[in-house]
């Protein structure tokens, strides 16, 4: 137990550091993806379809598209999204985020470009899951 002492006090500065950098990531990465989401939805408030709709995941966009008939710019402006307000929380879990607006919620994935909004215009339900305006595959 005598040599314990000096090898943990010569690796405790290293782990407080990669700690305390990984709580830095986990931040970094929920305001990435919280800045995508509040980026959706003043694109469309500001009806700038073709903006919001590059900040769709892929299936998300092919979803809207395929259920609305007409392109992407316009389908999006047609959801009647909330506009965009003062993120209320934001919980990335692995490659997958939530953030929460007041009046609405954003699912969010990472893809190789970034975040993308997978779901948006969430409500809460009891005990059942989130019902989406938008929302892919």
């Amino acid at each position: 137990m005598g040599n314990a002492l000096p090898v943990l006090t010569r690796w405790l500065p290293a782990v407080l550091v990669l700690t305390l950098a990984g709580c830095g990531e986990v931040r970094q990465r929920s305001d990435a993806a919280a800045d995508v989401a509040v980026g959706m939805l003043t694109a469309v408030a500001a009806r700038d379809g073709a903006r919001a709709c590059e900040m769709l995941a892929p299936g998300t966009r092919s979803e809207l598209e395929d259920s609305a008939d007409q392109g992407c710019e316009q389908a999006i402006l047609d959801q009647g999204l909330p506009a965009p307000g003062q993120v209320t929380g934001s919980d990335v879990y692995g490659q997958w985020a939530q953030v929460r607006l007041p009046g609405d919620t954003l699912f969010l994935a990472v893809f190789p470009e970034g975040w993308r909004v997978v779901a948006a215009g969430c409500e809460p339900r009891t005990d059942r899951p989130y019902d989406c305006t938008v929302q892919g595959d």
